[in-house]
């Protein structure tokens, strides 16, 4: 394999000791451009709950190349493209994350991850087959062969793209990051076993939204009980030494979830530049 750079920003900044500062973005060219340009290492195109659309997310990633940024820093994007895709995690499907992948998407975000099984169909579904005598086998890899587009998007030839396209932590070559959503108290209460039992996840990113929905009091992100709930989701990934994100960081709470030990920091997509403000003011990242 070719002596490659660390491609994904996301892992480079979490590898550093850094917080990840990213957005979940509209999956729109002019958001796509705009996002290109961005202080954010990564933007996570939203098609949960937007349609999908992998034409339009092509697009998208081609949108956010820039001629003069690749002559300046080569094959490192400034900005790496990631999407939440639409399927719960009790649907078992991987073929929305086989498509953003072949088209050089640099990580997936699962919503709805309840259990152990759920979690390791997500990061399977970020990897290749291997031969079970292979190292790094579990969780089993379940990603299609279909490399050709992904290859070319970042850059690099097939072969070193099959080094490369791997999750990370679990392969420290890896510049694949899967980020599972925890948004239930079903999931909450297996994550232990998630976190023990299914390596390779990069992140945990709480879904506060409908954890606060399931608890009773929807959207009330500082309410008693549903900060109780979310700081077993934190407590847990410290425990296992996992990056735990937020999703909705904003400048009235920065420091606060900064201070309680998230690292994968998501400001919201329309105020996003003034929430990465406060994120950049208490990290200590510009």
């Amino acid at each position: 394999m070719a002596d490659l750079p660390r491609l994904n920003n996301i892992i480079r900044a979490l590898e550093a000791g850094q917080h990840a500062l990213t957005c979940f973005a509209p999956a729109e060219i002019g958001s796509a451009i705009a996002m290109s340009t961005s202080k954010f290492d990564g933007c996570v195109f939203e098609m949960e709950h937007n349609p999908w659309d992998g034409r339009l997310l092509r697009d998208c990633l081609q949108y956010m190349l820039n001629r003069a940024q690749i002559a300046k820093a080569g094959l490192v994007p400034p900005v790496n493209p990631l999407v939440r895709i639409p399927v719960n995690g009790c649907e078992m499907a991987q073929w929305q994350a086989k498509q953003a992948l072949d088209m050089g998407c640099y990580g997936i975000v699962f919503p709805h991850i309840s259990t152990v099984e759920e979690a390791a169909n997500a990061v399977g579904a970020c990897r290749y087959p291997k031969m079970k005598n292979a190292s790094l086998y579990e969780p089993a890899g379940i990603r299609g062969d279909g490399p050709t587009a992904a290859a070319r998007y970042w850059g690099i030839s097939q072969q070193d793209y099959y080094q490369k396209a791997d999750v990370w932590p679990l392969n420290p070559q890896g510049e694949i990051f899967a980020i599972l959503q925890i948004e239930d108290t079903r999931g909450v209460e297996n994550l232990d076993d998630m976190l023990k039992d299914v390596p390779g996840i990069g992140a945990i990113l709480i879904g506060e939204g409908d954890l606060s929905q399931e608890l009773g009091y929807p959207r009330q992100y500082e309410h008693k009980v549903v900060l109780e709930w979310m700081k077993r989701i934190v407590d847990t990934c410290k425990k296992h030494n996992v990056v735990v994100g937020h999703p909705h960081v904003e400048t009235g709470n920065a420091e606060r979830i900064v201070k309680e030990g998230y690292r994968f920091l998501m400001a919201a997509p329309v105020q996003g530049y003034g929430h990465l403000a406060a994120a950049q003011k208490f990290t200590g990242r510009t």
